[in-house]
């Protein structure tokens, strides 16, 4: 403890006293490293140059869309066609440059998006150098450095504690314990641990690989994809459709051969046109144009998306975990009333009168001020002493931290920053009347004991989402076993967060959506769960302790399952929660922006972090909100579910395609005819039925809500539709063959008109509910096919001819008895799906 006399020469413009100074060890190196030092190990390699990589480098995404599955069969058709000619027949070719083009672009782009990020949002350390403080990159910590501590901060790299004024770190990443570690001189501090309180320094003892921060910070933000179903279904088929190619292709050449004796380049080419075909080599394209439209929309609204596959996440997203402060409040805090306490006999506190005055031997008042004067200059002097106030304390100093302690000085004499450990932050005062007391500030119901008087009212402005602090008074020592033991409480502190104006419309729009919102907080849940009724949220008024949350995972998933609002909940408790919800088949997404989420965001399916938040939650969310605006995330859930309702959609469009494209190579081969098609003829049919129409298709609005079972949903209309179109198609050319056996021409000419009536009647069904635009794209693509049959030198180009009129009209009755067909299994599979 220090004493007055020891401060007596302190003027104003002095520094603080040694006594709030972090204790330091009598062998640490107070001015620290010299700046020859520093270059000695610079040139020993000693430095933490370790580089972070946030993404894919260059190469490795060229490789990636480059040397695919797809290219791979698209390429060795392709390689086909140019060597037996003729070129035309080789435009699908042109779909690897755009697949691979577009897919090296966009991902080029989010890699330069998320290295921006990586630098933008990189720690930037403070070392003691030479004497002074200075900042630098975490590449330019040498070995032995002094690194300056505060709260909020990472610890880059290992070391040694030096100095520590109630120095207190998160080492949950690194332990999986959730409490605060209180750090002395001479402890070891490890890399990927966070700053919760207090301040301090420590030498740096592993730098570079040697650390394991380089680690923590590559696996943290490495470019990773979430679980995405549409991936994952697509690569499904993909790989399905690789092993049933094999033997289609052997087939189909073995048979076109035997047709074809004596054209054997024309059997090549029918071979080559019964296999491209099947391949949905647009759907994986589609796919990730459509996210990366759909990234490039969100980032207009502010809205960093760090893996694509994440805007899917979250609209399949069913329950949302809210952190209070920094989500549904703004960061700052208003003081809105000062109350002093009333002893019971009616006088002021601590001594005062009736009339608001101290009396004469009240331990403050060797001269007379108004309670509520004296309590201001407390309060300013207690502002002063915290060099990192958290957002409770800055409300306090932006109310009386100037002009409030003027006239007769108030002394620090040593000065205790918040703990969230003891919930309360303190100093040592010379008061003006050369008293020495402790001042505290804190939570009421650490504060006070239990039964207080104060403590009902306490509660009673807490249920109005008030937050409240105590402010006592105590003649204890700050280094006291316990400085509250004889506090003398004075007034209550009754602060007001700020609520976005968004907040509300936000959580109606969840409950709009049937996404189930909770808050999960660590104030008191009393305070949380008014701030949350304020807001109209559903179960609000029955708010839960998190403290006496149970232990076992069973009964903690049922209380997760019908709790609204969590209150005093720790780090590891948010992390328990989330898994609990899990457990019960709910896919969580939650927000936060404090080193105290950082544990629930990694375990959530969706990470939502906010852009003023910590450096440590950045790193491990899916999705920043750069302009920490909670009512972006409707707009994140509406393009995922834009997103994955057109890319199902599409998927139907492709899929019908692979069916009916199975089931022609199959009949080819085993009634030895030549395949009705070359492969232009298949360029023409994809890219009007399907390709164009997709492409819209997957960027039109779209608000249906996500569902799971994203292949079988295709897949029944995908199988009976490809059947339909395949066995019509086949059935068309087979009457055509009857009448002219001879002109392969005429008869791929029926057939092609048979497919493309069949398959527009499959995009027609596809396309509802239909509106202007929609119904426009059908008759836009009808059209451009009436005019490669009717312009000469398209019609030559595709090798389209139809001879006569009875062989064509029969393909259209044929096609008409499809499209009747597919009208009736698909309102079989709208009845028995319940689907709109």
């Amino acid at each position: 403890m220090t004493h007055p006399a020891e401060n007596t020469a302190t003027e104003p413009g002095d520094d603080p006293p040694a006594a709030r100074r972090p204790r330091q060890e009598d062998h640490g190196r107070p001015g620290g490293l010299t700046a020859a030092e520093v270059a000695e190990r610079v040139a020993r390699g000693e430095v933490n140059d370790v580089p972070v990589r946030s993404s894919r480098s260059t190469r490795e995404i060229v490789r990636a869309n480059v040397f695919t599955r797809f290219n791979a069969i698209i390429g060795v058709m392709f390689g086909i066609i140019l060597v037996v000619g003729p070129l035309q027949d080789g435009l699908f070719g042109l779909v690897i440059v755009a697949n691979t083009a577009i897919g090296i672009i966009q991902e080029l782009r989010a890699k330069k998006t998320l290295d921006g990020l990586a630098l933008i949002g990189e720690a930037k350390p403070q070392v003691r150098r030479d004497g002074t403080e200075q900042q630098v990159a975490v590449a330019g910590i040498v070995l032995d450095d002094t690194v300056l501590l505060g709260i909020g901060d990472k610890v880059i790299v290992d070391g040694k504690v030096t100095e520590a004024d109630n120095l207190e770190i998160d080492e949950s990443l690194l332990t999986g314990e959730p409490d605060p570690v209180l750090k002395q001189p001479g402890d070891q501090v490890m890399s990927g641990s966070f700053v919760v309180a207090g301040a301090g320094a420590f030498t740096a003892t592993k730098v570079g690989r040697a650390a394991y921060a380089a680690q923590l910070a590559e696996e943290a933000s490495r470019f990773t994809l979430v679980r995405s179903e549409l991936r994952s279904g697509i690569d499904a088929i993909l790989k399905f459709i690789t092993w049933l190619l094999i033997p289609t292709a052997i087939g189909l050449i073995i048979s076109q051969l035997a047709v074809e004796r004596n054209d054997w380049r024309e059997a090549v080419r029918r071979m080559v046109a019964g296999i491209v075909p099947m391949v949905p080599e647009g759907l994986v394209l589609l796919t990730s144009v459509a996210f990366a439209i759909g990234v490039v929309r969100l980032g207009r609204k502010q809205c960093l998306v760090q893996e694509l596959p994440a805007i899917e996440g979250l609209a399949r997203v069913d329950t949302v975990c809210l952190d209070k402060t920094g989500t549904l409040t703004e960061g700052g805090m208003d003081l809105v009333e000062l109350r002093p306490l009333a002893t019971r006999d009616g006088g002021g506190a601590d001594g005062g009168s009736a009339d608001g005055h101290l009396r004469p031997d009240a331990p403050l008042a060797n001269h007379v001020l108004a309670d509520r004067q004296v309590l201001q200059q407390a309060l300013g002097a207690m502002g002063g002493a915290d060099s990192r106030p958290n957002p409770s304390m800055q409300a306090v100093i932006d109310a009386y931290g100037d002009g409030h302690a003027d006239g007769e000085r108030w002394r620090v004499l040593e000065a205790m920053p918040f703990s969230s450990a003891r919930k309360w932050s303190g100093v040592q005062l010379l008061e003006p009347a050369g008293t020495e007391a402790s001042w505290l500030l804190g939570a009421p119901d650490v504060l006070l004991p239990a039964g207080h008087p104060a403590l009902a009212e306490v509660d009673e402005l807490g249920s109005r989402g008030l937050r409240v602090l105590l402010l006592g008074r105590t003649p204890q020592p700050l280094d006291a076993p316990d400085p509250a033991a004889d506090l003398q409480p004075l007034a209550l502190l009754v602060l007001q967060q700020r609520l976005r104006e968004d907040a509300a419309d936000t959580l109606r729009y969840f409950e709009g959506q049937q996404v189930e919102a909770k808050v999960i907080s660590g104030d008191s849940a009393v305070s949380v769960g008014a701030v949350a009724a304020h807001l109209g949220l559903p179960g609000a008024e029955l708010p839960l302790d998190a403290r006496t949350l149970p232990t076992d995972p069973a009964e903690l998933a049922e209380v997760a399952e019908r709790t609204t609002v969590f209150g005093r909940v720790t780090p590891q408790q948010k992390r328990e929660l989330v898994g609990a919800m899990q457990s019960r088949g709910h896919t969580v997404a939650m927000t936060g922006d404090g080193v105290n989420d950082v544990l629930a965001l990694k375990d959530a399916d969706i990470g939502v972090a906010m852009g003023s938040g910590s450096e440590a939650t950045r790193a491990v969310a899916q999705i920043v909100l750069l302009n920490d605006s909670f009512a972006t995330l409707p707009s994140v859930v509406a393009e995922g579910r834009r997103v994955i309702g057109n890319i199902e959609r599409v998927a139907n469009l492709f899929l019908v395609k692979t069916v009916y494209s199975v089931l022609l190579a199959l009949l080819v081969v085993i009634t030895h005819v030549p395949y009705p098609f070359l492969p232009r003829h298949s360029t023409v049919l994809s890219a009007l039925t399907i390709g164009i129409p997709a492409f819209f298709l997957a960027l039109a609005p779209n608000n249906e809500r996500a569902r799971t079972g994203f292949v079988r949903r295709v897949l029944r209309l995908a199988v009976p539709g490809g059947a339909i179109a395949g066995t019509a198609t086949f059935t068309a050319y087979m009457l055509a063959r009857s009448d002219h056996a001879t002109d392969l021409k005429a008869d791929t000419s029926v057939a092609t008109l048979t497919l493309f009536l069949v398959a527009m009647w499959v995009l027609a069904i596809v396309a509802r509910p239909y509106n202007w635009l929609r119904i426009a794209l059908i008759a836009t693509m009808g059209g451009a096919f009436a005019l490669v049959l009717l312009v000469p030198w398209l019609s030559d180009f595709f090798q389209l001819s139809l001879a006569g009129t009875r062989d064509p009209w029969v393909g259209v009755g044929i096609a008409a008895i499809a499209g009747l067909l597919l009208e009736v299994v698909w309102r079989v599979i709208v009845r028995r799906s319940g689907d709109s």
